[in-house]
């Protein structure tokens, strides 16, 4: 008959929970010692001044200064400046058409590229090429194209009998070309976009075949259900850069004329660093954000009802 196995004594149990423990803290101190360079540069670098913008956004602050508290001061004046209802509806407007018409045309490059023809790989090359384009070379491009005298799309135009217009210089003009250039960096997005279409089931287009769809069916009830997530991913990316857009219309038209390129992010920029408002432009930094954010819980409020995930 076996004799039944002595448990430990209690001493040397604690002990070896006391190794235990004593290994684990080890362990802790040195994954902290690995990421400590990241932790510190987080809350020096990103944390830190999140919050002191917060509390900047409730002071008037001219860096020069110290900040004097004035509460809910700055996003009063905010409500009743003109400028800044101007600007954000320039904002607005640029994301209303820029965001939808570029999301367009990279999915179309993308199905266009996703074709087996010759040269598949030259003309993929091709329509990535300009988003490695930095933005002050591609923008000094573009300041060349739309000239309104010396200009190639003008002087196109021209040979065609139509007189061009002032593209930069008239303001009824101005944001529809920066919308036309925004296009020219879908790069990314059709890379993103092309991944997706390879994820594709061909089953899924042999089961259309057989049931008669036309392509346009495939399109609609295969396809475009199949890469809704990466859809879906583009379309928040999207939200957050139109609504941040400043470089270019920077470069470009400097937020003339006539204010009617005069973005947001540029008022905040000159609120900022130019008129030395830099409780102003915090609490114009924070409305960008909750615009952004609000913009962003939609999209994914909304995708319940037309991402399709595979397996679900």
């Amino acid at each position: 008959m076996s004799q039944p196995v002595a448990s430990q004594p209690p001493v040397i149990q604690e002990s070896a929970e006391a190794l235990v423990r004593q290994h684990e803290r080890r362990q802790l101190v040195k994954g902290l010692a690995f990421i400590s360079p990241w932790i510190v540069g987080f809350l020096g670098f990103t944390l830190l001044p999140i919050l002191l913008s917060l509390y900047y956004s409730f002071c008037e602050y001219s860096l020069l200064q110290r900040p004097v508290w004035v509460g809910l001061q700055n996003y009063r004046d905010l409500m009743a400046d003109p400028v800044f209802w101007r600007t954000l509806w320039n904002t607005a407007y640029f994301a209303a058409f820029s965001l939808p018409g570029g999301m367009c045309v990279s999915v179309g490059l993308a199905l266009l590229l996703n074709q087996n023809i010759r040269g598949q790989a030259v003309y993929r090359t091709i329509v990535f090429l300009p988003s490695l384009v930095p933005i002050v070379a591609s923008s000094m491009l573009w300041l060349w194209l739309f000239n309104a005298k010396l200009g190639l799309i003008n002087g196109l135009l021209m040979k065609l009998g139509i007189d061009g217009p002032g593209w930069l210089t008239d303001p009824n003009w101005a944001m529809p070309s920066l919308i036309l250039m925004s296009f020219w960096g879908v790069g990314h997005a059709v890379v993103i976009y092309l991944a997706g279409l390879q994820d594709v089931p061909r089953e899924l287009y042999e089961a259309a075949d057989i049931d008669g769809a036309t392509g346009w069916d495939r399109l609609w009830n295969v396809t475009i259900p199949m890469i809704s997530p990466v859809i879906f991913f583009n379309l928040v990316m999207g939200i957050i850069g139109s609504l941040q857009v400043f470089a270019t219309a920077y470069i470009m038209t400097g937020g003339g004329p006539a204010r009617a390129t005069y973005f947001y992010t540029m008022y905040l920029y000159d609120n900022a660093f130019v008129f030395l408002r830099m409780g102003y432009a915090s609490a114009m930094a924070w409305i960008q954000l909750l615009i952004i954010l609000l913009l962003t819980a939609v999209a994914f409020w909304t995708s319940k009802h037309w991402v399709h995930y595979q397996g679900k």
